[in-house]
C-alpha cells in the first residue's frame, strides 16, 4: 500500500528536502507519494513547520501523525483540530550544533575573552581565570539539548548543575527540580544557559525575582525560547549591575526590531536565532525513521505531550 507524505513548510526547503526524504523512504522499504499537494483526505503523514501555512487538520481523515521539523512545538500543541500523534524535531544534528553554540559562548564568559578582545588598550594585566572546576555553571531545561549541553560543559570539568520541571537522572549530572531547587540553583549559578521549552510554566522563569537570586555579575545565556525572560527585568538587572552579561539568541518579537534596547546596551550580545538550525540531512532521517515506525506499528519518536506542551 502507498504511503502518502505531505511536506508542509516553506516552499524555498521543498528542493531541498525532497531528495533526502525520498532516499530515506526508498531505505526504509516504503512504497510511497511525497508531495506539497496532494488530498487531505488521502495524506498518512505530515511533514510540518508551522510557518507552512496548514493549520486546520479536520480534512485530512486518515492521518497518522504529523512530523514536525522544529524542536519548538508551542505555536501547535493547542490546535483543537489537531488529533493525531505530534512529533518534534529532536535533531542530532541540530543538537551538535547547539552544544558547540552553548559550550563556545560559556568559554567566552568563563575566559573573559571580550576583555582582550574588545579593549587593546595597550595596559599590561595578567589576570588569569579560574580553572573550570571552580565555575559553576547552571542549565535550565535537561531535554535533548539542555543534556548535550550539561555533558559537553561537565566534560571540560565545569561544576554543572541542571533544572527541569520533572527530576532527571543524568549520570555526571547534579540534577534538580522543582521551586525550592530552582532558588537554590540560581543563588549559586556564574553562568545559567536557558533550554527550557516555552509553556506557560516557563514563560519569565527568568524575572525580578529569580534574577535577583543569582550571584552578582552572573552572566546569561539564552538560546532556548524568548518568552523565559522578562525583558524589562533583565535591562533592568543589566543596569544595575546585577547581571554582567547577557547572550541573546532568541526573543520574544523575530527579528528583533532596530530600535530595541538589547541592540545598543553595552552589556548584551544579540546573535540573529543561529544558535542551532534543523539540518535537513539529519532531520530527514529523523523524520523516515518516524514513518517507518508508524508502518510497522512500533512506538513513534519524540512524541509531544500536548498537556505538558512538550
Amino acid at each position: 500500500m502507498t504511503v502518502n507524505v505531505l511536506f508542509s513548510a516553506r516552499a524555498e526547503l521543498w528542493p531541498e528536502y525532497r531528495p533526502l526524504l525520498s532516499k530515506g523512504l526508498l531505505d526504509a522499504g516504503l512504497d510511497f507519494d511525497l508531495a506539497t499537494e496532494i488530498p487531505p483526505e488521502k495524506v498518512d503523514y505530515v511533514v510540518y513547520a508551522p510557518n507552512g501555512g496548514l493549520s486546520d487538520f479536520r480534512p485530512f481523515g486518515r492521518l497518522k501523525a504529523v512530523l514536525s521539523l522544529w524542536a519548538g512545538v508551542e505555536s501547535i500543541t493547542d490546535n483543537e483540530t489537531l488529533n493525531v500523534p505530534l512529533a518534534r524535531m529532536v535533531d542530532h544534528g541540530l543538537t551538535e550544533g547547539m552544544t558547540e553554540w552553548v559550550v563556545g559562548h560559556a568559554l567566552r564568559y568563563h575566559l573573559g575573552m571580550d576583555k582582550h578582545i574588545t579593549s587593546q588598550d595597550g595596559i599590561w594585566i595578567p589576570e588569569a581565570p579560574p580553572l573550570a572546576s571552580q565555575r559553576r555553571i547552571l542549565i535550565l531545561g535537561l531535554g535533548a539539548l539542555g543534556e548535550s549541553a550539561a555533558r559537553a560543559l561537565a566534560a571540560l570539568n565545569f561544576k554543572v548543575t541542571g533544572w527541569s520541571r520533572t527530576q532527571k537522572n543524568i549520570p555526571g549530572i547534579k540534577s534538580l527540580s522543582g521551586t525550592k531547587d530552582l532558588k537554590q540553583a540560581l543563588s549559586q549559578a556564574e553562568i545559567v544557559v536557558l533550554l527550557l521549552p516555552e509553556t506557560p510554566a516557563t514563560e519569565n522563569i527568568l524575572d525580578t525575582q529569580s534574577l535577583a537570586l543569582l550571584p552578582q555579575g552572573a552572566k546569561i545565556i539564552n538560546p532556548g525560547r524568548g518568552p523565559l525572560i522578562d525583558d524589562d527585568a533583565l535591562l533592568a538587572a543589566l543596569n544595575s549591575g546585577q547581571v554582567g552579561h547577557a547572550t541573546l539568541d532568541v526573543f520574544r518579537t523575530e527579528p528583533l526590531p532596530p530600535d530595541h534596547p538589547y541592540w545598543n546596551h553595552p552589556n548584551v550580545t544579540v546573535t540573529p536565532h543561529i544558535a542551532s538550525e534543523t539540518r535537513p540531512v539529519t532531520a530527514a532521517q529523523v523524520i523516515c525513521e518516524n514513518i517507518r515506525r508508524g508502518e510497522r506499528g512500533e512506538p513513534f519518536l519524540h512524541l509531544v505531550d500536548r498537556d505538558l506542551g512538550y
